[in-house]
């Protein structure tokens, strides 16, 4: 059973917005997997970055650490957790409509196989057919693939002619 201090240090650490997408919280990216509050009033925050050599999971660390410090929990551990890998399907419904609100396509969700085993790889270029975030046509084309930052790729809408970014699938 969760105390009220873990749901507070969850809510806490949960809140903390993604240095590169910001109107993102870390729990709508799913990066936040774990919030745990001992006996002694210690916080452990677990974090899985979108990929291993993420720049900013340093940010986001130092980020929850100082929040969580600042109300009141004296001993913080964050902790980065790389197994079980961070996917785009951990975005949460809020988070896919806040990017899509931002002119940023959403990553639809990654089709799976069994739970554990091998990845299928694809060694021809996809090119799926994405709806312009701005409005909804899906005469879209990438122009670049990559954006801003390395999850992310440029697409541009043929019918508005709008320039708008997509996140990448994991």
């Amino acid at each position: 059973m969760v105390n009220a201090a873990t749901e507070r240090a969850r809510a806490i650490a949960g809140a903390v917005p993604d240095p590169e997408m910001p109107m993102l919280t870390l729990a709508d990216l799913g990066v936040l997997r774990d919030v745990e509050v001992d006996d002694n009033g210690a916080v452990t925050a677990v974090l899985t970055p979108t990929y291993s050599g993420c720049p900013a999971i340093a940010e986001m660390r130092g980020e929850v650490d100082r929040r969580l410090r600042e109300a009141g929990y004296g001993e913080v551990t964050i902790r980065t957790r790389l197994d079980p890998a961070w996917t785009t399907d951990w975005i949460t419904p809020e988070g896919r409509a806040a990017l899509a609100e931002h002119g940023i396509a959403p990553p639809r969700p990654v089709a799976r196989g069994a739970a554990s085993g091998p990845v299928p790889l694809v060694l021809s270029p996809t090119r799926p057919a994405l709806c312009c975030p701005r409005c909804g046509s899906t005469d879209t084309e990438q122009t670049s693939a990559f954006a801003a930052t390395a999850c992310k790729a440029l697409w541009r809408c043929r019918a508005c002619l709008e320039p708008f970014e997509y996140v990448k699938e994991i």
